[in-house]
C-alpha cells in the first residue's frame, strides 16, 4: 500500500549483475499492472525534467482532459493543467520540476494510478537525487501513489546512504544482486539452446556454465559467442566453444575489468595487484606486507574495495575477489 517501506528500493549491484535489465524488466511488469511508468533514468543534469516527461508521455492514456479551471466545481486537481498531463503555459514556466511531479502524483492517484520512478547509474553526492528523494518522501507523506527504485554500484549506494540529506533513504528496501547459481545457469542454458535449436553436449555445456561465474553479463556473452557459432545444424564443436569463451572472455575484460580499475585509485589498485598473487582467498596480513604498509593502513583500503564492490570478505581477515576474472586481468602482462 501507499507508504509501505517496500515502496522505495535500492538495489545495488557490480557492474554486469543485471541491474539495468531488471530496472526494464520492472517497467514492463509494472506497466502491465497499470502504473505510470517513468522508464530507468540515469542521474544526470535535469533528471527530475526527464522524470517528469516521461510520466507525462506514459501517463497520458489514462487521463483525458479535464474540466476547465473556471468553471464552476471543477476539481481542485484540475488547476494547473491545460490538456491531460501537460501543464499550463504558467505552471511549465514557472514551477520547479519537484512542484510538478507532484501535481502530476496528485492527479494520477486521484485517478486510480500509481507511479512508478527507475532510477539508474545512482551517483553519490548527486543533487538530483537529493531533489528527487525529497520530493518522493513528501508525495509519501501526502499518501500518494507513488513508489521508486534507485539501482547503483556498491560504492555509489553506500556514499549515497551516508548523505545525511537522504536519511530517508536508510529506511528503504535494499536488494543485492549476488553471483546467479550456476545450477540456475545450466537450467537456464538448457532451455535457451533448445529453444533456439544449438545442440551442445552436457560436458560442453558443463564448460559453458562455469566460464560464466555466475555472473549475469558473461552468461549473456557466452550464450551469445554459442549461438553465433552453432553450425547450420545446431551442432558446435570444442573449438566453437573455445573461440566463443574467449570470445566472451575479452568482452567482459573491457567492458567490466577494465571500467572498474578505472575508478579505483593508485593504491586501490596496489591492493588488489596484491591480492592477485594468491590462488585463493588472501590474508590481509599478506597484502599489508605486499604493500609494504601497516594492517590498520590497509584496512582502510579493504573497506574501500568491499564497498565499492570490487573485493568481499572470505572470513576472518580474509578477502577474495567480488568481480569474475579480476585477478586473472591482473596478472596478464601489460
Amino acid at each position: 500500500m501507499p507508504g509501505s517501506k517496500d515502496r522505495a528500493v535500492v538495489m545495488l549491484g557490480q557492474r554486469g549483475s543485471g541491474k539495468t535489465v531488471l530496472l526494464w524488466e520492472l517497467a514492463d511488469r509494472a506497466a502491465e499492472r497499470g502504473y505510470v511508468v517513468a522508464t530507468p533514468t540515469i542521474v544526470s543534469e535535469g533528471m527530475l525534467e526527464r522524470i517528469v516527461e516521461k510520466i507525462q508521455e506514459h501517463g497520458s492514456r489514462y487521463v483525458g482532459t479535464p474540466t476547465q479551471a473556471h468553471i464552476s466545481g471543477a476539481t481542485v486537481g484540475a488547476f494547473g493543467f491545460s490538456a491531460g498531463l501537460e501543464f499550463t503555459h504558467e505552471v511549465q514556466e514557472t514551477k520547479t520540476p519537484e512542484f510538478k511531479l507532484t501535481m502530476l502524483a496528485r492527479r494520477l492517484s486521484r485517478q486510480g494510478h500509481g507511479i512508478l520512478i527507475l532510477i539508474d547509474e545512482l551517483q553519490a553526492n548527486s543533487q538530483e537525487v537529493r531533489k528527487l528523494v525529497s520530493v518522493y518522501q513528501e508525495m509519501v507523506g501526502e499518501r500518494l501513489d507513488v513508489a521508486i527504485v534507485l539501482a547503483g554500484l556498491p560504492g555509489a549506494v553506500s556514499a549515497t546512504l551516508n548523505d545525511r540529506v537522504l536519511t530517508f533513504l536508510n529506511r528503504a528496501r535494499k536488494v543485492s544482486l549476488p553471483p546467479l547459481a550456476l545450477n540456475d545457469v545450466d537450467a537456464f542454458y538448457q532451455r535457451a539452446f533448445r529453444e533456439l535449436g544449438v545442440k551442445l553436449s552436457g560436458e560442453l555445456r558443463e564448460q559453458a556454465v562455469e566460464a560464466t561465474q555466475g555472473s549475469p553479463y558473461m552468461l549473456q556473452l557466452v550464450g551469445h559467442g554459442i549461438v553465433t557459432r552453432a553450425s547450420s545444424d545446431g551442432s558446435i564443436s570444442d573449438d566453437g566453444l573455445r573461440a566463443a569463451l574467449e570470445f566472451a572472455r575479452r568482452d567482459f575484460e573491457n567492458d567490466v575489468c577494465e571500467t572498474t580499475l578505472a575508478t579505483l585509485s593508485e593504491q586501490d589498485i596496489a591492493f588488489i595487484h596484491a591480492m592477485s598473487l594468491d590462488k585463493g582467498p588472501s590474508a590481509m596480513k599478506d597484502v599489508a606486507e605486499r604493500m609494504s604498509v601497516t594492517s590498520d593502513y590497509a584496512q582502510k583500503y579493504r573497506r574501500r574495495l568491499i564497498d565499492a564492490g570490487v573485493i568481499e570478505s572470505a572470513g576472518r581477515g580474509r578477502v577474495v575477489f567480488a568481480v569474475p576474472y579480476l585477478d586473472d586481468y591482473l596478472k596478464r602482462p601489460e
